[in-house]
């Protein structure tokens, strides 16, 4: 493959390469180079370059380029580089530039957000070359990238042997153990990210519902509530946004002297991730509702001709929520937030294992469970609870199906069920809180209504059923006699 002229040293020193040089993926540098590594940089505009250098150069080793030539020719064999570019086009416009400088065995990572599919696809073109290509995803935001995140490397598991070592390094450690591993092949490592993220919406939608119910049922400042979320913190739902709820809470509008969380638009953004796990979910059969509801929420907080129509016509027909026991309702509230929570992430590990079977990752879930627990921004106590869940069984069908995790739901059933009840007579929207309670109720309930949705389907379309009572499925005649046949 070529060489054109560089402008990098002849002598390849870096240990890693990092192209993308915006607030991840300077933060991403740096975590490198304090941790001992030399690292290469490029950044399609130089400037980008030098003022990392200028400003951060004392905390290590870097090697500019100002071209992907020179980048290339400083990195030592296998080249290890880590691309921090914007999804999609981006990322295969930059592939394509440095496949041509490139050798066998080299290795390219993805670190952005990238859709699975595309870094299925990506991986067997550049097998074809030679090439190692590994989607990972990195959790923990512009913080974590600098202090160490959760990495969730995919690829050949041969890449992982030369790669690992320096991700590990720079990860999350939680008890001596790296927030890092491989977790499978092709776009395994990219899938864990999306529904790592998936599972964020839903945290952050439960979150808000139960603020949402706090500040209508107390009528207290956000301040107030933002020390109910603090002292949250210190038990067993501790995590990064239960603890950042409560800061957010407690902040003050410098302009107004308002609760900043009273100066902020009530309009919910999304960049894909969140979708994405609700698409694939639909795709493999698996009920992902409190996700779904989290994703569905964000999409009609941004319907904004449709909410300024329906507060013009649409009546509430609602009862005041009435809170005659402040310390049972706080209570509540935080059972039916920890049950929830629960039920989101115990049908985000079920969506992981079908998407193992169904693309022959062999992932495992307690080693996710594992590296979320620091770094990431769904990192929570609990997650100790599930790695523990899954070391005692590696093929555990269902995450509340874990005494533990059985116990406490159970708990918590009473609350849960009560908060719920509240907001749909209050009014108050809680549509992951509901469909969670929903998710549960469904899973133990000993018949469903499949059954009469059968008969429909058998009706209308010759769908076909099965019975109960022996094997084969069958047909009833419903245009004729109405007697049954084997189909």
């Amino acid at each position: 493959m070529s060489s054109p002229e560089s402008t990098a040293p002849a002598t390849a020193t870096a240990d890693i390469g990092v192209v993308g040089l915006a607030v991840m993926g300077s933060n991403l540098a740096r975590n490198f180079v304090r941790h001992g590594h030399t690292v290469a940089l490029f950044n399609r505009t130089p400037t980008r370059t030098s003022e990392l250098v200028a400003e951060h150069g004392a905390e290590g080793d870097f090697v500019p380029s100002e071209d992907l030539a020179g980048f290339v020719a400083s990195l030592k064999r296998p080249r290890r580089m880590i691309l921090m570019v914007k999804a999609g086009d981006a990322t295969d416009a930059t592939i394509d530039s440095l496949v041509p400088l490139l050798e066998p065995g080299d290795i390219i990572v993805d670190g952005g957000n990238s859709h699975f599919p595309d870094t299925i696809r990506r991986e067997a073109a550049l097998k074809e070359q030679g090439l190692l290509f590994v989607g990972a995803g990195i959790s923990g935001g512009e913080e974590g990238a600098l202090n160490g995140p959760a990495i969730m490397p995919g690829g050949p598991a041969e890449s992982y042997e030369s790669l690992g070592p320096l991700l590990e390094s720079i990860s999350a450690h939680v008890d001596g153990v790296p927030c890092c591993t491989h977790v499978g092949p092709d776009g395994a490592g990219h899938f864990v990210k999306m529904v790592h993220n998936g599972i964020e919406y839903a945290d952050m939608q439960l979150i808000g519902e139960a603020y949402t119910l706090l500040r209508q049922g107390l009528g207290a400042s956000p301040a107030e509530l933002g020390d109910i979320f603090a002292e949250w913190n210190t038990g067993d739902l501790e995590s990064f946004l239960i603890e950042i709820t409560a800061e957010v809470l407690h902040q003050v509008d410098a302009a107004t002297g308002s609760p900043f969380i009273d100066i902020v638009v009530d309009e919910a953004g999304q960049k894909g991730t969140g979708r994405w796990t609700v698409q694939n979910a639909l795709d493999l059969g698996v009920p992902v509702t409190g996700i779904a509801e989290a994703t569905f929420a964000r999409a009609l907080s941004s319907s904004l001709p449709q909410r300024e129509a329906a507060r013009r016509v649409l009546p509430a027909s609602a009862q005041p929520l009435s809170v005659s026991d402040r310390a049972q309702f706080i209570e509540d509230v935080r059972s039916a937030l920890y049950a929830s929570k629960v039920v989101a992430y115990s049908q985000g590990f079920d969506q992981i294992a079908a998407a193992s079977a169904e693309y022959g990752w062999g992932i495992d879930r307690g080693a996710m469970a594992r590296i979320w627990r620091g770094g990431c921004i769904i990192r929570a106590r609990f997650l100790n609870r599930i790695t523990e869940a899954y070391e005692r069984d590696p093929q555990l069908a269902l995450l509340l199906a874990d005494p533990y995790f059985t116990d406490a739901v159970t708990a918590g059933l009473p609350a849960w069920r009560r908060v719920v009840a509240q907001a749909a007579q209050a009014g108050i929207p809680a549509p992951a809180f509901a469909s969670s309670l929903a998710y549960y109720d469904g899973l133990r309930a000993e018949r469903s209504s499949a059954a009469l949705i059968q008969g429909q389907r058998d009706l209308f379309g010759a769908h076909t059923y099965r019975r109960v009572d022996r094997p084969g499925s069958f047909h009833t005649l419903w245009s004729g006699d109405h007697t049954e046949v084997e189909a």
